[in-house]
């Protein structure tokens, strides 16, 4: 069995952390989860969280961190591959009604988000991962609305800031009121914010005179 080295022991132990964060967080919300709870779960001691995050809410912030890298990444590629506008909607509206995790996950977030309200620190922290977030996003959509010749109906930046709303509300809107189909609500919208490409209008053919 190969020795790991201090650096590849340091990283499994990081990764460790973050997986177990998940996990804790989204079993028992952003407030009820502990630090010895995240801890043990990953198999360590509470040391080892405040060493590789500084605590629960560095550990969150890095959680984040990962996560809006790895919905940046799925994103470019499922643009990529879009060639219609309804593929480019699909690729914006990812919701899955079965998707439990999602609705839990929008909880823990609004109370991360009222906890660090008082927090100036950490609040500007997750502002400034959303705002990255959300450039990335508004540059991807401007170059494929481009490339399908789509014209957004209101503003790239506000769009984006419109839609992460939405999808926060409807996944929130979920743990007490599951009826209806957010991924319906999502689409509709989406498909006001993309309207159907206009083309010029076909110019009409003179019948040539005859000699």
């Amino acid at each position: 069995m190969t020795r790991l080295t201090r650096a590849e022991q340091q990283q499994r132990t990081h990764e460790h952390l973050l997986d177990a964060g998940r996990e804790v967080f989204l079993r028992r919300g952003f407030l009820m989860a502990t630090v010895e709870e995240i801890a043990a779960d990953a198999g360590y001691t509470r040391g080892a969280v405040y060493k590789h995050f500084g605590g629960k809410e560095g550990l969150w912030l890095a959680i984040i961190e990962a996560t809006t890298e790895a919905h940046l990444q799925g994103l470019r590629k499922a643009l990529d591959h879009a060639t219609t506008r309804d593929q480019l909607i699909a690729a914006l509206a990812p919701i899955d009604p079965a998707d439990k995790d999602a609705a839990k996950w929008s909880a823990a977030a609004a109370e991360v988000l009222a906890a660090t309200a008082q927090q100036p620190e950490t609040a500007t922290l997750i502002a400034a991962i959303q705002r990255r977030h959300d450039d990335e996003v508004v540059a991807l959509l401007s170059e494929h609305s481009r490339r399908l010749h789509l014209e957004p109906a209101m503003p790239l930046h506000q769009a984006v800031i419109m839609l992460g709303a939405l999808g926060i509300g409807l996944a929130l809107r979920r743990t007490v009121a599951p009826a209806g189909d957010p991924a319906a609500i999502l689409t509709h919208v989406l498909d006001s914010v993309f309207p159907p490409a206009t083309g010029p209008s076909p110019r009409t053919r003179v019948p040539e005179s005859g000699l």
